[in-house]
Parts: structure tokens; C-alpha cells; sequence
């Protein structure tokens, strides 16, 4: 299977993209448009582009939102509340279920690869259980990283620490943490380095929601990136939320960044769940509650953008398109700039492929896997300004899903 009449970012003219079983064979210009083959795809001149990322959702909670009630004052707290009555009636069939469910939606709007925090404060590991067969039964679909996520902490919770190092026993490929939520700052600081403890004994990656406040004083971003510079695990650990960030002053921030930079950790922003979650505790005016988007990527650190959740105790919304996501994100970012707006794809692929240290198995060239999809448009901008869709989208060589735009009829 080939494809033809497409374009790709950062390149002019169309291309032909040739595919040989689950590889890219061969990218060639082409001298114009021209009629397609009855097994190539045609991209019509719209962008063909890698799959897009997910970088930070919580399968195991999907689906439960107002199960057993609902998080009625939006606040992050609360969230965390619910969501501890609903753990108690967690099964791993319940778990299972839900998260397949949720897997479909985000194969349907062209997302492949998936990484996903799983509550481990559970001394049956149950969620954990399910989602590592649920990783191994849904390969066909998407690539699946687990992140060992403690919802209710490390060391204020009953075995914390045991319970993280018999998670990344049973599988899970990312060590997480939550140290703004720990008993104390104290507590907090201890987990950081316990958990890049963990991770550099067993070789694995690093998420931590870090700072998921508005309050001003939570700094444990700068313990994590002190942590991951020392040790030499920048490119391999990820910050997550840091919304605390958009409540630091300016002169505290400026010598952060320098901090930041030499450190070479990554940073995700969920801004929609950011929005709805922060500011909860302010009157007028009111914080947006989300990190320094535009500030960390226009001084050269990768940041990207993610769902977080899907009708959960946390956020009621959600159906799996990340395209909502990144344009609402540019909104609230305040990233609507044509520069910003001409490279706005990069927040859900390039920089979230990073992020998930992807490497080689990710990519538009020669030898990467032939994983890959045609977009409704022909560039960032377009997308963006039309609600574009991902039509196709192509794994291991072979179609995965399909879309029919919607048509309209006047008269």
C-alpha cells in the first residue's frame, strides 16, 4: 500500500509515501497531483503526519464520573475524594471494560500511542493487574505505557513505597508520584527522590503531577528537575501539570527556568482539565490555573499537551480527540499567534513522541515503523481553523479507522 498527493510538515510540494509491510519504504516528492492506484490511499493534498500522542490519561478511571456521586465543586481535591469511593468498588473486569472502552475513542480520533497513570495506593493493585493485560490485548491498537501513579501519595499512604516498588514488579514502565499532595513539603521532598530512586535502579521512565496547585508556595518542580539534572535523567523524566508555575512570580520563575533548561525534562499541560479544576479557591479576578505553555516552549523545552481525563471524578467531559484538546490549549495558552498556530501540531506529535521517549519508533522516514495518518487539511493552521479530523489512520502498514467527513446539503 502506498500513498499519494500528500503533504508533510516542514516539507513543500506533495509527496509519495511508499509502504512495505509494517515499515516506510520510501518518501518521494511528486511533480504534482496525480491519479491514485486502486490500493494506494490518496491524500487529496492533505497533511500526512505520525500518529497522534497521548501523553497523560488515566485509563482506570474513565467512565466513572457521578459513580457513586458527583464531584460537585470541581475542585481537584474533591476529585481525589470521589475517586477513593469509586476505588473501593473497583474490579479488574470493571477495569478492564472501561478502559478498552476508552481505547476505542482514542484510536477513532488517531491517537497510537498512550501513556496512562494507574492509581497504585490499592493493595490489591487491581487497576494495575488489568491494565497490564489490557496493554498486551490492545497492541494491535495502540502502544500502551503504564505509569505507576500514587493518587493518595508515597509516604502518607499505608506501604506507599512498597506498593510503587511492586508495581514496577508487575510491569508498570514509568515511575510516578505526587509529591504536592504528600502530608508535608518534607514528605514531598522524600518521595521525589525515593521514586528516581526507583527509576534509575529498574531503568524506567519518570511522570510526576507536580505542583497541581494554585498555591504558589508548592515547589517541587525544582527538587524534580535538581533530581533529574544530577542524575543525568533530564530527557527521560516528565513534569506533569506544574500549575503552579502560572501562580510563581516572575523573579522566582526567571531562575527557574535557567534550572528547567539545563535539566532537559519535559512537561505536559492537560489545559482543559486545568482550567475546570484551578482557580476553584479565587474570586475575581480569577487564575487560569495552568503552567507556562508558551513561556517553556518558546525558551526551547519540550512541553505538549494531553487529555488527562474522560468522564471521571475529575472532569466530566471528554471523548478521546485530542484535536479538541490542542485547540482549546492554544486558547487558554494564549498561543494563537500565527507562528504558534503554523506549528501547533507539534503539542500532540513530535513533542509528545519526545516526551514518551518514542526515539526511532516514531516518524515520517525511511525504515520507522508505517504508523501514520491523513489529516482533513492541508496544514497546522487549517486544522486548527476548520476543527480538522484525522480520515485515516494506518498502522503497521494497515488501515486501523476511517472517517467520513459529515456533508452538508443547502436548498
Amino acid at each position: 500500500m502506498n500513498i499519494v498527493n500528500a503533504r508533510l510538515r516542514g516539507r513543500e510540494g506533495l509527496h509519495r509515501l511508499d509502504l512495505d509491510g509494517p515499515r516506510i519504504a520510501a518518501i518521494a516528492p511528486q511533480p504534482g497531483s496525480v491519479a491514485a492506484a486502486a490500493d494506494d490511499l490518496d491524500a487529496a493534498g492533505n497533511l500526512v503526519v505520525p500518529p497522534f500522542v497521548e501523553p497523560h490519561i488515566h485509563l482506570d478511571a474513565t467512565l466513572t464520573a457521578g459513580e457513586p456521586a458527583w464531584n460537585m465543586s470541581g475542585t481537584l481535591f474533591e476529585g481525589i475524594e470521589r475517586w477513593a469511593e469509586r476505588k473501593a468498588l473497583v474490579t479488574f473486569d470493571d477495569t478492564k471494560t472501561r478502559a478498552k472502552k476508552t481505547i476505542d475513542m482514542l484510536v477513532d480520533h488517531g491517537i497510537q500511542h498512550v501513556r496512562t497513570h494507574v492509581d497504585v495506593t490499592d493493595p490489591t493493585l487491581a487497576a494495575l493487574r488489568a491494565m497490564v493485560e489490557v496493554r498486551e490485548e490492545t497492541r494491535q491498537l495502540i502502544d500502551l505505557q503504564i505509569v505507576a501513579f500514587p493518587q493518595e501519595g508515597i509516604e502518607s499512604y499505608a506501604n506507599g513505597r512498597a506498593l510503587m516498588e511492586q508495581a514496577i514488579e508487575l510491569g508498570a514502565d514509568v515511575v510516578g508520584g505526587i509529591p504536592h499532595f504528600e502530608n508535608t513539603r518534607d514528605q514531598g521532598v522524600s518521595s521525589i527522590k525515593f521514586l528516581m530512586d526507583l527509576a534509575e535502579r529498574n531503568g524506567c521512565l519518570v511522570d510526576v503531577h507536580c505542583d497541581e496547585t494554585d498555591d504558589p508556595q508548592s515547589r517541587f518542580l525544582e527538587v524534580l528537575a535538581e533530581e533529574a539534572r544530577v542524575r543525568g535523567m533530564g530527557e527521560r523524566v516528565t513534569a506533569s501539570h506544574t500549575v503552579a508555575m502560572g501562580s510563581y512570580d516572575n523573579a522566582y520563575c526567571s531562575k527557574l527556568f535557567r534550572l528547567l533548561k539545563i535539566s532537559k525534562i519535559n512537561f505536559v499541560s492537560c489545559p482543559t482539565e486545568s482550567i475546570h479544576l484551578q482557580g476553584r479557591f479565587d474570586t475575581y479576578p480569577k487564575r487560569r490555573g495552568l503552567t507556562r505553555v508558551a513561556e517553556i516552549d518558546r525558551a526551547g523545552m519540550n512541553v505538549c499537551f494531553g487529555q488527562d481525563s474522560i468522564v471521571d471524578p475529575w472532569y466530566p467531559l471528554g471523548n478521546g480527540n485530542i484535536l479538541r484538546i490542542l485547540e482549546a490549549g492554544l486558547h487558554i495558552c494564549h498561543m494563537l499567534g500565527y507562528a504558534d498556530l503554523q506549528r501547533s501540531l507539534d503539542l500532540i506529535t513530535d513533542n509528545s513522541a519526545r516526551t514518551l521517549n518514542l526515539g526511532e519508533r516514531y516518524g515520517l522516514e525511511v525504515g520507522r515503523p508505517a504508523n501514520l495518518l491523513i489529516l482533513s487539511a492541508p496544514d497546522d493552521y487549517e486544522m486548527i481553523r476548520t476543527q480538522g479530523h484525522a480520515l485515516v489512520s494506518v498502522r503497521h502498514g494497515e488501515v486501523l479507522m476511517r472517517r467520513t467527513p459529515a456533508s452538508v446539503q443547502r436548498g
